[in-house]
Parts: structure tokens; C-alpha cells; sequence
């Protein structure tokens, strides 16, 4: 791709269209970014850019022109946005960060998707293929840019990008040699008008694909016709080329590795094993390698981590649990009687769907944020449920609700951006909280 004299704008930013802004120059580019924000972070990185001489337009006054060849739009932001559609109808072509950073990626993609499961599975992946001696490093939605990444990639014998749906929105030549992809459940309905348009998005990931490549997806997703030679998956008794069966992981029907010697708890994180052995098998990483790599990971944080106890009572921090089935699966996990606190910005789902797990799993629920009323209306009949007005407050209410020997599930089920920067934000301040108390508990 010659970017040579191009005129580039790019819209957002956020760590992707910094890094995207940033490659661009460094191939020839004249770039400009241009954010609705004006805040400090923003602002810092603006100064950042401009002292490199990419030209940078915050806040909302800035007006759609045509003086561009081509426009990057970030992953967070929505194609709808009035300067978007404006730009689109001056006629510049439209690309994600996603696809600029491929147009320079010099080693084969291993592009993990998925309503949930992607953060660990890319990690995992990652794993792996280290243990199997590959030159690899992980990066896309996981933290890491793809724009970042990617100047490394002539080192690298595979690349493991965590993909979202809104990265995949505008790709045209993006072909990872593996694509997985894990589940689909509802989430983003405040972005897309149906399940069926963010099915759509997803589905952008065997777009590019051929007969070479392949595609390691659950038995459970809905696909369209894909030319990737498909390798099949479940955590969940259904016949596949890899499944998970009485606790083990088994690999075309043979028993790998075992869960409960694994650091990872439930069927949700079976599943994500399941795609990252299958990956390891298709780049012919030995077996022992491979146990060893599984055996040995730790979740991140802000997945069902274990931030304390308190009178015998055991804190769980799912902060990453933004949507219906990332709280469902955390509380299929749970093996001892919950009180859960929930809650957070409204993404425009029904909650009514987990009732009967709610009457099986929980003793009592604390509400916070946004979707307080809400939940409290889809719940309060099923298992009791309380308010709270912060997180420090949930965390109180909870504790009176909580014997020795419960765990006080932290998994909001509801994005954060009502009441945090972000869902690590949360997370950190769920985990301050709880450590305070177990520090003044030690002194």
C-alpha cells in the first residue's frame, strides 16, 4: 500500500487511532486526527502527535471536508456519527485500523473473535505457541494496537490479533491465515439495530479467507458459507473436533489435559482451552509443550479474580463481565452460595433470561449504576434484590448479605462507562476496595 502524498484523516482517538496516525506517517502519509473529545488524555496525546507533525482537530466543532484521500475510523467509533456519514458522503473511502495495520503485517494473522472469551483465548493462544517455540506476541483489542504491533511483524512467525465486531466493520482485504471464532450472544445492541447486523460484523472475519486457511469455530455459531477449512469446537457435550468431556479436554478423541489441573474454572474457559489447543495442533506445537502452556496460565485480572476474603467470605472480581452471558457463565462457576453485585450502563438487553439461574446460584443481588430500576424489575421476584448509590456502597450492602463461607461475586453484566472510565477502572477500584478492608483486618 503506497501512502506516499496521501492525505489521510483519521476519526478517534483512542490507542488505535494514535498508533494508526502514527504508521501512516512513518509510510508517507500526511495525516490528521480528528476526536469530538477535548479531555486531558485526549489532549495529551494530541500534543503528542503534533510534535511529530501530524496535524490534530479536537471537539465538536470540527466540520466533514473532502480535502482527504481516505479516512481510518477507530474501533469506538460508530459508522452512524454525523461526521462519518458526512465524510462517507464527500466519498472517501472508509478503513479500520484493522485493515491499515494489515496492509504492513509481513507474517501470517491468527484473528480471534467472539462476544466473549477473546481477551483469554488470544492470551492463551499466545501461550502456546511460545511454548512451541513460534516468534509470536498478541495485540488488537487485547491492548496492544495492530498499528503498534505490526512494525515488528518481519520478526515474527505469527501474529495473534484479538479482533471486536467494530474493528471488523471496515476491513476490504483483511485474511488471517486462522480465524476462531467462540460464541455469540447479545451484546452491542446500542451500536446494532439486531443480533442479526452484529452477527453480520462478526462474520467479517472468514470474509477473506480461502481454501488455505482455516477456521476454528463452536458448534454452537451460526456461520455463513466460509471457504476456511472448518475445525469445530464445544465445551458443552456437543460432537466436535475438540471437545470438553467429563473435565477433560480432548482433542479428536483424544484426552489432553485434564480442567481442574489447569488455573482456569468453568465450561466458559473449556472453551477458550479447546480454540487455543486447536490452534496449537495446527502449528504443530508438541503436546507436552502445549499441556504445560494451559497448565500454567493465569487468568487477567478482572475475570473471576480472586481480590480477598473478609470473615470468611471469598471476593470475586468479573469486572470484564459487560453482557448477559459473560455474568451467566461466571455464574455457572459458581460453586458456593453468591451474592452478586450487578450493574452499569444500559446496552439495551433483557436480563429476564437469568432468573431461574439466579434462584439456583445467588442469595441475594446489589444493584448499582445505570441499570439499577431495571434489573431490579427482572430480578426482585426471582431472588431478593438490593440498591446501592456506589461501588464502596455495594460492597457494604453485600457484606451484610454474605455468611463465612459465600462469595461475593463482583460481575456487573452491563458495560461501565455510566459510572468508570473503563471496565479495568472498575475492576481496580472493586479490588481497592476489598484490599483496604483486608489490610485494616491484618493490622
Amino acid at each position: 500500500m503506497d501512502l506516499t502524498g496521501k492525505r489521510a484523516v483519521v476519526l478517534g482517538l483512542g490507542i488505535s487511532g494514535m498508533e494508526a496516525a502514527k504508521l501512516l506517517q512513518d509510510k508517507g502519509a500526511d495525516v490528521t486526527v480528528r476526536d469530538n473529545a477535548s479531555d486531558a488524555k485526549v489532549s495529551s496525546r494530541a500534543e503528542a502527535l503534533r510534535q511529530r507533525g501530524i496535524g490534530v482537530e479536537l471537539g465538536t466543532g470540527v466540520q466533514a471536508t473532502s480535502r482527504f484521500d481516505f479516512c481510518v475510523l477507530s474501533p469506538g467509533i460508530n459508522p452512524n456519527a454525523p461526521l462519518v456519514q458526512a465524510l462517507r458522503q464527500a466519498g472517501l473511502p472508509m478503513f479500520g485500523e484493522l485493515e491499515i495495520a494489515y496492509r504492513f503485517c509481513a507474517c501470517p494473522i491468527v484473528a480471534i473473535t467472539g462476544t466473549n472469551g477473546k481477551t483469554t483465548t488470544t492470551e492463551l493462544v499466545n501461550a502456546v505457541l511460545a511454548a512451541g517455540g513460534k516468534r509470536t506476541t498478541a495485540s488488537g483489542n487485547i491492548g496492544t494496537a495492530f498499528s503498534a504491533a505490526v512494525r515488528e511483524s518481519a520478526n515474527l512467525d505469527v501474529m495473534v490479533l484479538e479482533v471486536s465486531s467494530f474493528q471488523l466493520e471496515h476491513i476490504v482485504e483483511f485474511r488471517p491465515r486462522v480465524s476462531v471464532h467462540l460464541n455469540l450472544t447479545p451484546d452491542h445492541l446500542d451500536r446494532y439495530g439486531s443480533m442479526e447486523e452484529y452477527e453480520v460484523a462478526k462474520w467479517q472475519i472468514f470474509r477473506n479467507q480461502t481454501a488455505d486457511d482455516y477456521a476454528i469455530v463452536n458448534v454452537d455459531v451460526r456461520l455463513p458459507e466460509i471457504a476456511a477449512r472448518k475445525i469445530t469446537i464445544s465445551a458443552a457435550g456437543k460432537p466436535a473436533d475438540y471437545q470438553f468431556i467429563d473435565g477433560w479436554l480432548v482433542a479428536r478423541g483424544e484426552q489432553v489435559l485434564e480442567q481442574k489441573r489447569t488455573n482456569l474454572i468453568g465450561q466458559h474457559n473449556a472453551e477458550n482451552m479447546l480454540a487455543a489447543l486447536a490452534v496449537a495442533d495446527l502449528y504443530h506445537v508438541p503436546r507436552e509443550a502445549t499441556i504445560a502452556a494451559l497448565s500454567q496460565y493465569k487468568a487477567l485480572p478482572h475475570r473471576c479474580e480472586n481480590v480477598g476474603v473478609i470473615d470468611g467470605v471469598t471476593f470475586l472480581n468479573d469486572s470484564k463481565a459487560t453482557n448477559i452471558d459473560a455474568l451467566e457463565k461466571a455464574l455457572l462457576a459458581m460453586s458456593s452460595p453468591a451474592v452478586l453485585i450487578a450493574g452499569g450502563k444500559d446496552k439495551g438487553l433483557d436480563f429476564t433470561s437469568l432468573r431461574a439461574l439466579l434462584r439456583e446460584k445467588v442469595k441475594a443481588v446489589v444493584l448499582i449504576g445505570q441499570m439499577t430500576e431495571k434489573l431490579f424489575a427482572a430480578w426482585n421476584t426471582a431472588v431478593p434484590c438490593v440498591r446501592a448509590t456506589s461501588l464502596a456502597d455495594s460492597i457494604a450492602q453485600a457484606q451484610k448479605l454474605a455468611q463465612p463461607g459465600d462469595t461475593v461475586l463482583f460481575s456487573p453484566g452491563c458495560s461501565s462507562f455510566d459510572m468508570f472510565k473503563d471496565f479495568e477502572d472498575r475492576g481496580n477500584q472493586f479490588r481497592e476496595l476489598v484490599q483496604a478492608q483486608t489490610k485494616q483486618m491484618s493490622l
